[in-house]
């Protein structure tokens, strides 16, 4: 079957009418989350997790297509009316587009915003449906060796840009590794790390580390700090439409932003900042109205959040075809996943060929539904912007901890969320990132299995890491990404 036969398959289980409702569920609560001040994509997901475990898998993995993209154009919103970035990626919309909110040209900056996302979205799809494939059938000359090298890659790239240091996305990686071999070892079936609780025999669930570390951790960063993020909403005034002017300046900058943005989410960069900062450095130079940078340029906004979308789909692109999430958000999806018993990977598209490409077919009506659904009712998300914060993060610890307790009904989970969440402050305090650690609680254990599997295929040579083509690159591409900077440091000084 090619990927057009495929697609159209899939498109025949996203069209279903229950996974359309699940579709239209998860892009309302995703944008209704998203849009509160301080809640980024990742949380947002991290957050409605819970939700799904009751789910069948394809409607709850379509319901979480919407919720990301949902949270996407929620955070683009809180961005420009109240200048409170979800999170980093969303940095650069707000140089322009609070400027514009605040020149009573909030309308405008957030239809940019939505139907760039919508543009970018869909070329982006465009190019995963085209591009799985290719990487699925490299991927299945992959043997344990390949596989645990993909993940040291992974490891090491997405914890050296994460974060303000390299020591602390190490620091945060190791802690997810380290959280990941509580449990049975499976391959001794002997306990680990479990202290006598029976609870954690089963390992540390990534549902209540996700939730701890990203919800409850932010609550409490946020009731510690409230004054650092108090704000002003901008009043939206005037009709939601673009001129013909606006129309002119910002479907170029789509386009650019889409090109920028699908690569660097396809490959362990850490996330969408560099694209979206890349992208209004772009617009900046090629525009014909640079005057207007820095006062409310409609392509200062239109090319960052363009770009932030194509990103986030690339992303879909490793974790889908190897398992590898690039950004803490994807991380959090690989967990969705592994809820039901699923791997991505080769395997994954060969024997739930029909799960994998309703995803995929998804994220077109996913887009759809996004531009319908949100452009109609911006006045009522910004309406959700005059919350109270003390209301809004006490709601948010609420439903963390209804969510947790729903997993298994039990107290150690309970117990570990407010340890995570304790912990999840700590890290946000000091500025450790929180992504690297949920990427080693995920891929720890996978990349030990496969790690034990080529040394016993070896007989316990481990020049097999060495000696195998892929892997030897995957290892070689590592150490000159973690030692490359480290040297040239030394080099300049001298």
């Amino acid at each position: 079957m090619d990927a057009f036969d495929a697609l159209m398959a899939g498109f025949g289980v996203a069209m279903k009418p229950i996974n359309l409702m699940w579709g239209f569920v998860g892009v309302t609560l995703g944008t209704f989350i998203g849009v509160l001040p301080g809640v980024g994509p990742a949380l947002t997901v991290a957050m409605l997790l819970p939700l799904t475990v009751k789910l069948d898998p394809t409607g709850a993995l379509i319901m979480f297509a919407g919720i990301y993209y949902g949270a996407m154009f929620g955070g683009s919103t809180t961005t420009i009316l109240l200048n409170t970035p979800g999170e980093s990626a969303s940095i650069a919309t707000a140089l322009e587009g609070n400027r514009m909110a605040k020149a009573g040209r909030a309308g405008p900056a957030l239809a940019t915003s939505a139907i760039g996302s919508f543009v970018a979205g869909t070329i982006a799809t465009v190019l995963l449906t085209l591009l799985a494939p290719v990487v699925v059938e490299f991927a299945l000359r992959f043997g344990p060796a390949e596989y645990f090298s993909l993940m040291v890659f992974a490891f090491i790239t997405v914890s050296a840009v994460l974060g303000a240091s390299t020591v602390r996305g190490l620091t945060s990686l190791f802690l997810g590794l380290f959280l990941g071999l509580v449990g049975i070892d499976g391959q001794t079936a002997q306990p680990r790390f479990a202290f006598g609780v029976a609870e954690l025999l089963d390992g540390v669930d990534v549902v209540v580390l996700a939730v701890g570390l990203f919800a409850v951790g932010e609550a409490l960063y946020v009731a510690a700090y409230q004054s650092r993020l108090a704000g002003t909403v901008e009043h939206l005034q005037g009709p939601v439409l673009m001129s013909a002017e606006d129309w002119r300046r910002s479907w170029p900058a789509w386009l650019r932003a889409t090109a920028i943005g699908f690569p660097f989410g396809t490959i362990p960069a850490g996330g969408a900042e560099i694209p979206t900062f890349l992208s209004y450095t772009v617009e900046k130079k090629l525009s014909r109205h640079p005057e207007d940078f820095g006062r409310g340029a409609i392509e200062g906004v239109a090319g960052p959040e363009a770009a932030n979308n194509a990103s986030a789909t690339g992303v879909l692109v490793p974790l889908l075809t190897l398992g590898i999430p690039t950004s803490a958000t994807a991380a959090i999806l690989l967990g969705a996943f592994q809820n039901y018993g699923l791997q991505p990977g080769p395997q994954l598209f060969q024997a739930q060929s029909d799960l994998v490409w309703g995803l995929i077919a998804s994220l077109y009506v996913g887009n759809v539904i996004l531009l319908v659904l949100n452009l109609p009712l911006i006045g009522i998300w910004v309406r959700v912007l005059s919350i109270p914060k003390d209301l809004l993060y006490a709601g948010i610890l609420v439903f963390a901890t209804l969510g947790a307790y729903s997993l298994h009904q039990s107290w150690v989970d309970l117990l570990t969320l407010y340890l995570f969440g304790l912990l999840g402050f700590a890290m946000r305090r000091w500025d450790i990132p929180v992504g690297p650690a949920v990427i080693g609680l995920i891929l720890g254990p996978l990349a030990e299995t496969q790690f034990r599997r080529a040394l016993a295929i070896s007989q316990g040579d481990a020049s097999v890491f060495f000696t195998q083509p892929i892997s030897a690159t995957f290892l070689a591409v590592t150490a000159a990404l973690a030692l490359g900077p480290w040297a040239l440091r030394r080099w300049r000084r001298r």
